[in-house]
């Protein structure tokens, strides 16, 4: 078994469509990340792992205006790409590429993920699993006891 948190299965992902989960960075600030299906073979230098069991794992976000994929509803995905909700600009899935729209030229920020028997694992150093899910900030807007007068 992979040194790292389990994830979620392979399956799941694929049945869902992504898996969304939070953990901290090297700077302890929580992130979103996503897992979602890659059936292409990625090389280990050139981006995450995804060829024993066909997933990648992203950084939650458009690199173009730091809109978030999945904001709890799962990742919007076409054909095999990651789809920006605020502008349409499509990332493949599988390198984190992007030749279109706002966001064309830039790449994902990846996290290495590992596959073992249909399980997926976290298994970035600079990152530590914190909880499924999206970051839980608690800023609802302002509460009916605000002092806030108009």
């Amino acid at each position: 078994m992979p040194d790292g948190a389990r994830l979620t299965a392979v399956e799941t992902v694929h049945e869902e469509g992504s898996f969304l989960f939070t953990a901290s960075n090297s700077f302890d600030m929580d992130e979103e990340i996503i897992v979602v299906p890659c059936e292409d073979e990625v090389a280990a230098d050139d981006g995450p792992e995804s060829d024993e069991g066909g997933v990648a794992a992203w950084i939650n976000r458009c690199t173009h205006e730091a809109q978030r994929f999945d904001t709890g509803r799962g990742v919007p995905m076409r054909d095999g790409e990651i789809i920006c909700p605020k502008h349409g600009s499509m990332f493949d899935a599988c390198s984190g590429d992007c030749d279109n729209g706002e966001a064309a030229g830039t790449t994902l920020p990846d996290v290495d993920v590992a596959v073992e028997d249909g399980e997926v694992f976290l298994v970035d150093d600079e990152y530590a699993f914190d909880h499924e899910g999206k970051i839980d900030d608690g800023d609802d807007g302002p509460s009916s006891t605000s002092h806030v007068g108009f």
